[in-house]
């Protein structure tokens, strides 16, 4: 089986798994509207790159797949509450993601702004269904951390923490050094990237070293994204993107491309990369796929 198709494959188990936790609008009345939000933004498609992460991770350290898929659903809630909000006319004003009206286009800023609130709240509810699962009280004590890094990483101190710096720096993109925008890259996009892979890892029992060193490639991994994406908002295509081109340089924003040109921006996402991997290489387990999927995101178009 080729890369590809191991990605479609996986990609489709870990959608089937999100959708099992997902509300059936026609079980809620007076709520269908805002699950129909709810929903629509969810299974709006993507790469479902955080919660295989979880999977890969758990099954690399020979955990439960059972036992992780609240979490994998649950991050994958948080990314799009985080998505939808992102979106709206207050903040970036998107009409178009992954080739669809965004969810305030579709159903309205209110509802939007509900369905977004859902969804966070949704995912606390969906990650603590892992406490059933649990089998020992090991099991049980890992369910509780994989919370704690949950909880964080979307909070003020990772991807709240990171949307706040960015917002600022757009309304002072003067104040914008290479420190910020490490920061933003780390906390925005870093943060959730690091709950998948810490997440799988805490709940199959890896060793200490490792969830630390996969905190570390997290951390390359998300940053190399981002700037991968800024990179794509000057070279990528709208029709492959499913979104607008340019939106960057049209608003001002300073990105790594902006401060330092596309050549150099291209040289450290590959050395973030290499970086990532050589840790990877160095843990006590081994997923021939995930190494792939993370050499892979160097060379994405979309």
């Amino acid at each position: 089986m080729s890369f590809k198709e191991e990605t479609a494959a996986r990609t489709a188990e870990c959608e089937s798994i999100i959708s099992e936790f997902l509300p059936r609008r026609e079980d809620f009345p007076y709520m269908e509207r805002v699950i129909e939000a709810m929903n629509y933004s969810v299974l709006a498609g993507g790469k479902r790159l955080r919660p295989m992460f979880i999977l890969e991770t758990c099954r690399m350290y020979g955990g439960r797949v059972e036992l992780a898929a609240p979490f994998m659903a649950a991050l994958e809630m948080i990314h799009t509450y985080s998505l939808v909000h992102d979106d709206l006319p207050a903040m970036d004003n998107d009409l178009y993601r992954r080739g669809m009206l965004t969810t305030h286009a579709r159903f309205g800023e209110g509802m939007a702004v509900l369905a977004g609130d859902g969804l966070l709240n949704l995912a606390y509810e969906t990650a603590a269904l892992a406490f059933d699962r649990a089998r020992t009280p090991e099991e049980t004590k890992a369910v509780i951390r994989a919370l704690k890094v949950l909880s964080r990483n979307a909070g003020i101190y990772g991807m709240v923490g990171g949307q706040c710096a960015d917002l600022t720096a757009e309304k002072h993109p003067e104040r914008t050094d290479r420190e910020t925008l490490l920061f933003i890259h780390r906390n925005k996009t870093s943060a959730l990237i690091d709950s998948g892979f810490a997440i799988g890892a805490i709940l199959a029992g890896a060793p200490e070293e490792d969830i630390k060193s996969l905190d570390k490639i997290a951390e390359n991994t998300g940053v190399a994204f981002q700037i991968q994406d800024d990179i794509l908002d000057v070279t990528g295509d709208s029709a492959v993107l499913g979104k607008q081109v340019g939106s960057d340089e049209k608003d001002g924003k300073v990105t790594w491309v902006t401060m330092y040109g596309l050549e150099k921006a291209a040289a450290d996402v590959r050395a973030l990369t290499e970086e990532a991997l050589t840790l990877f290489d160095g843990l006590s387990a081994g997923n021939d796929f995930l190494r792939q999927l993370i050499l892979s995101l160097v060379n994405r178009n979309s």
